[in-house]
């Protein structure tokens, strides 16, 4: 299940606990950004893996602290995948697709 994070704390939390997790970052008012999310979605459906997003709009201090803290340039959207409190993957706008999701997924389990 989707779950949103909305603050640095919830995230931090997270990273820390070491889980192996997938991130989007999601703007409301964009098109692609809805592309994204919906590849998201697509993935949950088919996957039992923790999967967590954050608006941009409403959380732009998580936004910048997910991209400062893990070197990733800000872009929206965005998906992340962390394994060991680390990111292991992270791709952008079209680039974000069930399929690659799953793959990504695949390759870091290896």
């Amino acid at each position: 299940m989707m779950q949103k994070i909305d603050t640095i704390e919830q995230f931090d939390q997270l990273v820390e606990s070491g889980e192996t997790f997938f991130m989007l970052k999601h703007s409301t008012t964009c098109p692609i950004s809805q592309a994204g999310y919906d590849e998201f979605a697509k993935f949950e459906k088919n996957a039992s893996d923790n999967l967590y997003f954050l608006t941009v709009q409403d959380s732009r201090d998580l936004s910048n602290h997910i991209a400062e803290k893990f070197h990733i340039k800000h872009e929206s959207p965005q998906a992340i995948l962390f394994v060991n409190s680390n990111v292991a993957w992270h791709a952008s706008h079209f680039k974000i697709t069930a399929k690659g999701m799953g793959a990504a997924k695949e390759e870091s389990a290896k």
